[in-house]
């Protein structure tokens, strides 16, 4: 029983931090364009430029 009063709150701490870090991730624009950084690798131009 002794155990709970530590690992409680320290659990709560824990969640907390992940709910922060996921909140900063999402509200920061860390997911505004998930397929962006796929296309633009298939869509670069690889030939090397004309001098």
């Amino acid at each position: 029983m002794d155990i709970l009063y530590l690992l409680l709150p320290l659990s709560l701490i824990v969640v907390a931090m992940i709910g922060g870090v996921l909140w900063w991730a999402v509200f920061s624009g860390q997911y505004d364009d998930p397929d962006g950084a796929g296309q633009s690798i298939l869509l670069d131009d690889d030939r090397p430029p004309r001098s």
